[in-house]
């Protein structure tokens, strides 16, 4: 699901990338998120900074997905020398199977109604002790940004109790899982 406008612009704000590189990028580090050498899908790289504050980790390989075109534009332009692709997550088929060692989304699941199947193809590209990272609202703060802030967020069953199920239940383990005031992150384990 593209982004609504109001939403679009605030990705590309100062203090979202503050976030990422301060806050988001860091504790993710500390629940054990490593990519030296590792193959990394990131889902729903919009603009491109995670991109950039991924590959600060020197990874062997790294691909950014997103189904906006609007902006892969700005991250090509920003970071020629990544890989972006528009493509929809519910369908990894282009990459083979167990060719990643990490795969990462912040805060993008929830926009997609069929987020279930995003996690079975994430399980597919992973590679048997792979890491999933991921950072998503919980159902609540979701509705309340929804109230107060009219994104556009789509009408499904999302929510992190759910996702943890459906994790559990595809052969994923939970290793790690923090929250905080905005999202609760996770590192989970293709087992």
């Amino acid at each position: 699901m593209k982004l609504s406008d109001i939403e679009f612009r605030a990705m590309d704000s100062w203090w979202r990338k503050w976030g990422q590189a301060h806050f988001e990028i860091p504790l993710f580090q500390r629940m054990g998120l490593d990519i030296r050498d590792k193959d990394v899908l990131e889902i729903g790289c919009g603009n491109g900074h995670g991109a950039y504050l991924l590959n600060q980790g020197s990874p062997r390989s790294y691909v950014g997905l997103d189904v906006m075109e609007e902006q892969l534009e700005k991250a090509r332009q920003r970071y020629p020398h990544y890989q972006f692709l528009v493509q929809d997550a519910t369908d990894l088929s282009q990459f083979r199977k167990a060719s990643r060692d990490v795969v990462i989304i912040f805060g993008v699941l929830h926009h997609i109604p069929e987020w279930r199947k995003v996690i079975d193809e994430i399980r597919g590209v992973l590679r048997p002790g792979g890491g999933f990272f991921v950072e998503e609202p919980r159902g609540m703060d979701l509705r309340l940004f929804e109230f107060f802030f009219r994104w556009g967020h789509p009408d499904s069953d999302f929510g992190v109790w759910r996702m943890e199920q459906y994790l559990r239940s595809r052969g994923f383990k939970i290793c790690n899982k923090q929250w905080t005031p905005l999202m609760t992150m996770y590192r989970a384990e293709r087992l």
